[in-house]
């Protein structure tokens, strides 16, 4: 008697265990799909509503009671949870149309013993405002990262600042060559294009990648500064050199980048007895202080950049002929994007990173047809122009491509202003894309690319020579 006792008191505990383990078990559960934040319904097999947790029914504006018990097409616009159970076939991160807003859901069917007994959907983003958050954290977090990354290759001496130049036409990738040989060297280096093109980019690059780099790299915009006191911030004053002057006087930005690189942007607006100072500064390496008694040597790289034609302000007299000879001891020249439209697809990838994190929002691309249009285009603001409407697009953008609506008129309407140069220039860039995509179709057989456009070998082996 004992004996069946004791194994029915045990027989009670484990049951009155396991009743206590499902109490718990179902108060979890009960907690877990009320209380999260996410938007959750679950449908029996027939696609009634059995629950739906309070974050859903706000969502929805409803109460939870009017949607128990209801079918789920009747509660939730555009749902397909009572698909999922016809088919059985999980649908993870699905935009729908839901309340006015484009959410993103999953559905998922739930089995037991291999049959579907019902399914649960969530709701993950309610709206793209919560995605764009989501993204805008993930990129800053992938910024901060990428700091880490730069600091560090800094440190470890395997920074490249030549990465920061755009662009992967034949140009381009022979100024990034020519920059990799001059950069180590202390030759003045005079750096030509027009406005737009990076002028500061490469002069950038170049102080980055010479022995100078750990010391300042000082930029002026000789175009920016009036006449009158360019000479006072190239080269300083002492106190009481004129009225107004700071107490203990300044130094200037010659000074400034001493063992450094200073940056003279636009020299060709700086005036005809700037030029002479400055060439005293060339030939002597010294400066005199505004209201100085005594000159100060200096050791300081010099990168002038102009979008000016220097030869022809010699000729009119409004250079120095001696000023230019002594800044172009190493001439680079940057190309207008019109010269290099085979680089636009990547620039405009590089814009598109940069302005994902600006505006905190995720554009994935531009559909071709808009690339159509901005690869055809003269682009006389150059790299500049590229990235203003690149940015301009985005305060227009409905979705996450770029589409040839977001462009502005005088890009997609038919009319094109074309410029000097400009016409020869589209002619070579689209013979040169003739000659690669037939040369690569060939697998590299010359002859056989020969035959197909119908020039001789010959011929074939001078235009791939003109376009290196």
């Amino acid at each position: 008697m004992n004996t069946y006792n004791s194994y029915d008191t045990y027989n009670n505990t484990k049951l009155l265990d396991e009743i206590d383990k499902l109490r718990f078990e179902n108060q979890a559960l009960k907690i877990f799909f009320n209380d999260i934040s996410e938007c959750l319904v679950m449908i029996d097999q027939n696609g009634f509503i059995v629950k739906m947790n309070k974050a859903y029914a706000n969502f929805l504006g409803i109460e939870i009671v009017d949607a128990i018990g209801e079918h789920v097409t009747e509660i939730i616009e555009n749902t397909r949870l009572h698909i999922v159970i016809e088919t059985g076939i999980s649908e993870i991160g699905q935009i729908q149309w839901i309340n006015g807003h484009e959410s993103i859901t999953s559905r998922i069917p739930l089995f037991n013993n291999g049959k579907i007994i019902g399914a649960v959907g969530m709701v993950i983003f309610r709206n793209s405002m919560e995605v764009n958050m989501l993204y805008k954290k993930i990129k800053e977090a992938n910024i901060e990262l990428d700091n880490y990354k730069e600091r560090l290759r800094r440190v470890q001496k395997n920074y490249l600042a030549i990465d920061d130049i755009i662009g992967n036409n034949s140009k381009i990738i022979k100024l990034k060559n020519t920059i990799k040989r001059v950069a180590t060297s202390d030759s003045t280096i005079l750096i030509t294009g027009e406005s737009g093109t990076g002028k500061e980019v490469f002069a950038n690059a170049i102080h980055e990648m010479s022995n100078r780099r750990d010391n300042k790299f000082v930029k002026v915009n000789c175009a920016a500064i009036p006449e009158t006191i360019l000479e006072s911030e190239l080269f300083g004053y002492e106190e009481g050199a004129f009225t107004g002057a700071k107490k203990g006087g300044k130094i200037g930005k010659f000074e400034l980048a001493n063992q450094g690189t200073i940056f003279l942007d636009e020299i060709g607006d700086m005036g005809m007895n700037m030029q002479s100072k400055l060439l005293r500064v060339l030939q002597e390496k010294v400066v005199d202080k505004v209201g100085g008694s005594k000159p100060i040597n200096i050791d300081v790289r010099i990168i002038a950049a102009t979008n000016q034609n220097l030869i022809e302000k010699i000729n009119k007299g409004s250079f120095r002929e001696d000023l230019y000879f002594r800044l172009n001891v190493i001439p680079i020249e940057i190309p207008p994007l019109r010269e290099r439209l085979d680089d636009i697809p990547v620039l405009c990838e590089y814009f598109i990173k940069q302005f994902n994190y600006k505006f905190g929002i995720y554009i994935e691309k531009i559909e071709d047809e808009a690339m159509e249009y901005l690869k055809n285009y003269s682009w006389p603001g150059n790299i500049r122009e590229l990235e203003n409407v690149i940015e301009r697009a985005y305060n227009f953008v409905d979705s996450n491509i770029i589409t040839k609506e977001q462009l502005p008129e005088k890009i997609t309407k038919e009319k094109r202003y074309f410029y000097e140069g400009d016409l020869n220039n589209k002619l070579n860039n689209y013979e040169k894309n003739i000659i690669f995509e037939t040369l690569e179709m060939c697998g590299g057989n010359k002859s056989k690319t020969a035959r197909i456009l119908g020039i001789s070998r010959a011929n074939l082996y001078q235009k791939l020579k003109k376009y290196e």
